[in-house]
């Protein structure tokens, strides 16, 4: 179960560590050679989440029809594709693309990948598979840390190069989760209604997650952006890349006895109460940079928790066969609120 696991982890490594968050530590770089304004970067994030609303959308029939196991690899491969077509072209249109094919692909993985890992999680009789599956998400934060910064040193032209590492390094994901994404989909008597059933108990934490995917992703996104601006060098952004991938890899056992504790409205809330926290330290400015190594750190802790006591919590409220139609409900409010 540990390897399965594990292999099924580079899911989130590759849909969210590479193909979305790995953009922030490209993006000093391509504003650089490209001369793009602020704007111009958000709106790229934006495209991305745009794309990652479409695959939310879709992935619950999706999965359905042609099952979460199809979803899940097609969703990887088109996230591999897309970070190359990113390298191809500089050109504004070609990128904005590729960047909303990337979250597209990403949400079928993110929630076909949650979905597979639930049923491990249920065989098991341990919520082990869940965390672990979103875990991978600092090993792909750590592993674009280790790679962008020093191929970007002081040659912001050579971004394509970038791009097309974290391309390689989603191929190789890909490969190795092939085998661990095998599961069996339940066919509900009446798929209709196969998870709505405990969905309007669940409006509060729905609530929580919308407003938290509203503002979480500014912070990855500029945070190489704001520490090129403070006169940081590459050894320090892959630095602090590393600190808060680790952070997010040690989430699950930092947060396991409150998971298992705690009340879901108590724990979303100590979540959202740290991820503000780390994002007030790292806009002040005080401290320099071992001020922000703590806001990564405690950033790291924090923001993937979210998504995954939030699976932990339909896992427990949703009948199995409902699983993909309720995590894609939840994603598709996570999407529209990155979009906002």
């Amino acid at each position: 179960m540990i390897a399965a696991s594990l292999r099924l982890a580079l899911g989130t490594a590759v849909a969210l560590g590479f193909a979305r968050f790995g953009y922030g530590l490209v993006l000093p770089a391509m504003r650089d050679d490209l001369g793009w304004s602020l704007a111009e970067a958000g709106s790229l994030t934006t495209a991305n989440g745009f794309g990652y609303l479409l695959g939310a959308v879709a992935t619950a029939g999706a999965a359905r029809r042609w099952g979460s196991t199809r979803m899940f690899r097609l969703g990887m491969v088109l996230c591999a594709t897309s970070l190359a077509a990113t390298a191809a072209s500089g050109g504004y249109g070609v990128v904005m693309a590729a960047r909303a094919a990337s979250g597209f692909g990403g949400a079928l993985v993110f929630i076909t990948g949650g979905v597979i890992a639930a049923r491990a999680a249920e065989r098991a009789a341990t919520a082990l598979p869940i965390a672990v599956y979103f875990a991978g998400t600092g090993v792909g934060i750590a592993a674009s840390g280790v790679l962008v910064p020093p191929l970007l040193a002081g040659s912001p032209d050579r971004w394509p190069l970038a791009w097309v590492a974290l391309a390689a390094a989603s191929a190789l994901g890909t490969a190795v989760s092939w085998g661990a994404a095998r599961t069996t989909d339940p066919a509900p008597d009446r798929p209709a209604e196969a998870g709505r059933a405990g969905l309007l108990d669940l409006w509060r934490p729905a609530a929580a997650y919308l407003l938290f995917a509203t503002g979480y992703i500014a912070y990855i996104t500029f945070l190489s952006a704001t520490l090129a601006d403070r006169g940081a060098g590459a050894g320090d952004v892959a630095a602090v890349w590393a600190v808060l991938g680790i952070a997010v890899v040690a989430a699950p056992w930092l947060w396991r006895r409150a998971a298992a504790t705690w009340p879901s409205s108590r724990m979303l809330g100590s979540l959202l109460a740290v991820i503000a926290g780390a994002s007030c330290l790292a806009l002040t400015g005080w401290g320099g940079l071992p001020v922000v190594f703590v806001s990564a750190a405690a950033y790291g802790a924090a923001f993937m928790a979210v998504p995954a006591s939030v699976t932990a919590l339909v896992r427990s409220v949703v009948p199995p066969a409902g699983w993909p139609r309720a995590l894609g409900a939840f994603t598709v409010l996570f999407a529209a609120g990155q979009t906002a």
